[in-house]
């Protein structure tokens, strides 16, 4: 696991894309404040700007460095939480423009996986996730699911847990707002 750790590092310093594993399915990835990675990534995908991307994060420290304010409700909810959340916050700040949705929200998880959270302790900045997969195709279970096309445009795969065959769903994902509502979205 280190050394995909360590490559996978370095292809992120560098601006580039990344497969690899995370708590729920097989993600594209990249710098979350780095603008031309994410125009790639949206290339990658054949996905409209206009579909927001979600980013991961380490710890709840570095989740408040990228939202202007995290909404009581929201700590709750993460705290509850026995399955993987992606929690929908309000206003997001430092993260490249082109990830941030149009009415200035953001998708934000902290993921209970020792790599995501080694790799992005380690990067020191948010890593975006979006599944492994052309838009509007379905996402493969399993690493041996995903379309070779989207092999073949990154810049790293990481070789940890390729043959995991533990089949795991998507995220949940919330809205929260600072008034305390909540919107399920998926």
């Amino acid at each position: 696991m280190q050394n995909d750790i360590v490559a996978a590092l370095k292809a992120l310093q560098q601006g580039k894309v990344i497969l690899y594993p995370t708590d729920t399915v097989w993600g594209l990835g990249c710098d979350a404040t780095n603008y031309d990675a994410i125009e790639r990534i949206f290339e990658i995908k054949k996905r409209p700007e206009s579909k927001s991307m979600l980013v991961l994060v380490s710890n709840f420290v570095m989740l408040q460095q990228y939202v202007k304010s995290v909404p009581f409700k929201a700590v709750e909810l993460m705290d509850e939480a026995t399955y993987p959340l992606t929690v929908i916050y309000p206003e997001a700040k430092n993260l490249a423009p082109n990830l941030i949705a149009s009415d200035g929200s953001i998708g934000i998880r902290i993921p209970n996986d020792e790599f995501c959270k080694t790799l992005i302790s380690e990067f020191g900045k948010p890593i975006v996730s979006t599944s492994a997969n052309i838009s509007g195709h379905k996402p493969g279970a399993f690493f041996s699911e995903i379309e070779d096309e989207i092999k073949s445009q990154t810049d790293y795969i990481v070789n940890y847990r390729r043959d995991d065959n533990h089949k795991s769903d998507p995220s949940s994902i919330v809205k929260v707002n600072y008034d305390g509502s909540i919107t399920k979205i998926r």
